[in-house]
């Protein structure tokens, strides 16, 4: 990719909007869930939406680790800095995410707590090192594509002997969240599959065939650029017309089908799989995130303090965790543009960057599909 405008040129986006016109069955209703987070922004923000035949529906999926995050977690990770005192580092977005009594990281800093927000591991590892006698936890989130930096974080702090940092780890699994997806009691009608782009330029397509095999449902892996988004639902749509369910590659200029092996050697190395993780909006989802693997529990902040589960309740009204399993868009919801604001956010999708609300609030969509 020399240059990024190549991906969003206008009278390529309108050939693709003609071509998808012709290709769709007048009779039929297309439903393609985006996974991430990032191509519901893309859907908005270029107006992917409205160059769509009416039959083709985009429905959000729960490809934003913020918003997944359960509320439990949050208040967690300000029981640390109230009860421990300990050195926070965590990313923005992670900062208004609401917990329990709606409490957030932001908050806890206002008054008082040591909460710092980094741009990488690499920061929280430096803080760590500036602050040895402090003890310095990384609230660690994300799908497959943070947790390398991660593991690369925990193994540098075994080898220069930082006993003083440690990880707070909700890093969770792509697949896994798209099984439950499909095999929920009351399962959200999904035709096909727009594949993450970042994610799997690290497990690579190979993790997919599952679903396209087992469950017939086609998975193209789509880039986040509009054309990119648009030539993918193409693809989707030929699958569907054709009967056919099959794992394509539309993002082949980052994706290969095994992957970064050498990420993914690194993961394995690392982490381990937890039994069951708690998703926002999913429940609890076996074998859906990770957790330090036994050589380097000394790293682990669930091992080294005292965490015990917390179980906290979304805001009465907020339907962010129907929005992230499909079930819901952002204006089912009778908070969302009112109460519900990027200043004052109810729930986790209106606070990411890549949260479903924050799309339909940034490109004013609030009472739109």
């Amino acid at each position: 990719m020399k240059y990024i405008d190549e991906f969003r040129q206008h009278d390529v986006a309108k050939h693709l909007a003609q071509v998808i016109a012709q290709t769709v069955e007048p009779e039929r209703h297309y439903r393609l869930m985006e996974f991430c987070g990032g191509h519901t922004h893309a859907i908005f923000r270029y107006g992917v939406q409205d160059l769509m035949p009416s039959n083709v529906e985009f429905i959000h999926g729960p490809g934003c680790p913020v918003c997944v995050l359960p509320t439990g977690r949050i208040d967690n990770a300000i029981q640390l800095v109230e009860q421990h005192d300990v050195i926070l580092c965590t990313y923005a977005d992670l900062m208004r995410v609401p917990g329990g009594g709606r409490q957030s990281l932001l908050k806890a800093k206002a008054a008082g707590g040591d909460i710092r927000m980094v741009y990488s591991t690499q920061d929280a590892l430096k803080i760590a090192r500036d602050n040895p006698d402090r003890q310095v936890v990384f609230f660690a989130i994300g799908f497959e594509t943070t947790t390398p930096p991660t593991a690369v974080a925990i193994k540098q702090a075994q080898t220069e002997g930082l006993i003083n940092f440690s990880v707070f780890c909700n890093h969770v699994l792509t697949p896994s969240a798209m099984q439950a997806i499909l095999d929920a009691p009351e399962p959200v009608a999904i035709d096909a599959f727009l594949g993450p782009s970042h994610v799997s330029s690290v497990i690579g397509s190979k993790p997919y065939e599952i679903f396209s095999g087992n469950y017939a449902k086609p998975i193209v892996i789509a880039g986040f650029e509009p054309l990119d988004v648009m030539q993918s639902s193409l693809m989707l749509i030929r699958q569907l017309n054709d009967g056919r369910h099959e794992v394509e590659n539309e993002y082949s200029r980052a994706v290969t089908h095994d992957g970064n092996v050498k990420a993914q050697a690194l993961m394995a190395e690392v982490f381990e799989l937890r039994p069951q993780f708690e998703w926002r909006g999913l429940g609890l989802i076996p074998n859906s995130a990770l957790k330090l693997q036994a050589a380097y529990a000394e790293f682990d902040s669930e091992q080294r303090f005292e965490m015990p589960a917390i179980k906290a309740n979304d805001v009465k009204g907020c339907e962010c965790p129907a929005i992230l399993r499909g079930a819901k868009k952002p204006q089912d919801c009778k908070l969302l543009g009112t109460v519900c604001t990027p200043e004052n956010p109810m729930g986790s999708c209106m606070v990411s960057s890549e949260g479903a609300c924050a799309a339909y609030w940034s490109y004013g969509r609030l009472r739109q599909g």
